[in-house]
């Protein structure tokens, strides 16, 4: 429960801080060109609002439903809906009496916000973290494969070499390099031979709905790292530090193995050596139904099984990897959006709603990880909100540049139909990606 509100605190936070700042975009340039701005609101506030207080022309405040946030333009068909208004002749501080070209700024600057800050984060980051990551040829014991990587061809200890005959420098980037570049083939070494396993569009579908597919695989040299409360473990009396050793008799090499054993003696009694304080003893005790004992392992020498590879960056080294991050992560998600337009992948199917947005946070606070996640997402919206649809910024900019090539302005009544066919898409799409959360929950797949 603890992980859930640290998770959900985290995504109140990042939406808010973005939301603001989407919004702000609009705000500054809207009254760069003199442009009357009513309201400026975190979240929407259908009949109330927790907060608000009135400077100047614009009334700002915080809403009660946590779903985005607005701003009001004077003179301009948006969710408010405001018709009594847009009958009354144009004024000259309305948006729909500015020129073409001002209206675009206008409604474009919220995007540009948006790609602006996550460049900004990208940079502190780096600056204040700098970049650390499992480099591929140091995940030396290969890797272990969950049910859906034995699917794909994969096999437990198979040592991840290229994809598509390219090296990876990251170990953690192979896994989005066969999704977003399309594989064909992974090659890696199994019982010292090299291997190719070959990827299909199915296989992309299900890497796309999976959580995962392999982890690096771990020697069995491992301790009670925590225990876990009323679990067999803690019953039989182990503690934190033991060093664990044969169980029945047999010996592992590694931690898979351990597992895997245990796995096939649920419900079992097992003897299972431990050396505490120098002292060597053996314990009995029942694994439990789900195959397990109840206990974090720690492993000793981590630090010597895996060699992490970090990078450090000066404010002025900051400054181009971070822009260069900020365009990395940006083409990246372009590429995964265009899975959702090719039949064999059904990445429709792996649409997500606020569960799935929240569950890519730490479970734990960890600031740089908050802050790589918020430039992430505020990229997401950027290109979301470019879509042209009625009632997203794309929308509005499509009309813009259809008016600017014609010369010729969208009907009043038309922009109110299309403004509504919008909030009625968005609507369905907003139920189906958490409809999809919640069938993922029942399923016990998310």
């Amino acid at each position: 429960m603890e992980s859930i509100l640290i998770k959900t605190a985290q995504l109140l936070l990042s939406l808010s801080i973005l939301v603001v700042l989407h919004e702000a975009g609009h705000f500054m340039f809207a009254r760069l060109f003199k442009t009357r701005v009513e309201k400026f609101y975190l979240f929407f506030n259908p009949w109330f609002s927790l907060f608000k207080m009135k400077k100047g022309e614009t009334e700002y405040g915080i809403g009660w439903l946590p779903l985005g946030g607005y701003v009001k333009i004077s003179g301009m068909i948006d969710e408010s809906m405001d018709k009594e208004a847009m009958k009354l002749p144009p004024q000259p501080w309305e948006f729909r009496a500015k020129p073409a070209w001002q209206r675009l700024l206008i409604m474009v600057g919220g995007v540009l916000m948006n790609f602006i800050f996550a460049m900004v984060i990208y940079i502190g980051v780096l600056y204040a973290w700098g970049e650390q990551y499992l480099p591929t040829e140091n995940v030396k014991y290969g890797v272990v494969v969950n049910e859906t990587g034995k699917q794909l061809g994969f096999e437990t200890g198979d040592k991840i070499l290229t994809v598509d005959n390219q090296y990876i420098e990251q170990f953690s980037k192979i896994v989005p390099t066969i999704v977003l570049d399309g594989a064909k083939t992974v090659q890696v070494e199994r019982d010292g031979q090299k291997v190719d396993v070959q990827i299909t569009g199915e296989d992309l579908a299900l890497l796309l709905k999976s959580k995962g597919i392999w982890e690096e695989r771990f020697p069995y040299d491992i301790q009670i790292g925590r225990l876990a409360k009323d679990f067999p473990a803690q019953q039989a009396g182990l503690e934190v530090g033991d060093v664990l050793g044969n169980v029945d008799g047999r010996s592992f090499d590694y931690y898979d193995q351990f597992t895997s054993y245990l796995e096939s003696k649920k419900d079992q009694e097992i003897a299972i050596d431990i050396t505490r304080d120098g002292q060597h003893m053996t314990k009995t005790l029942t694994v439990n139904e789900e195959g397990k004992l109840g206990f974090n392992p720690a492993f000793n020498n981590a630090e010597d099984m895996f060699e992490f590879k970090t990078i450090k960056y000066g404010f002025l080294e900051s400054i181009p990897a971070g822009i260069d991050r900020g365009v990395q992560t940006t083409g990246n998600y372009l590429k995964q959006f265009k899975l959702f337009f090719k039949k064999e992948t059904k990445a429709y199917e792996s649409l997500g709603g606020f569960a799935t947005i929240g569950s890519i946070f730490s479970s734990s606070w960890d600031w740089a990880h908050f802050w790589n996640m918020t430039a992430f997402i505020s990229i997401i919206l950027a290109i979301m909100n470019l879509l042209p649809i009625p009632a997203l910024d794309g929308g509005h900019v499509m009309f813009l540049f259809g008016e600017m090539i014609t010369g010729r302005k969208p009907g009043e009544k038309f922009l109110e139909y299309a403004q509504i066919a919008g909030m009625v898409l968005l609507l369905a799409l907003v139920l189906y990606a958490n409809a999809n959360d919640i069938i993922k929950m029942i399923n016990g797949t998310f």
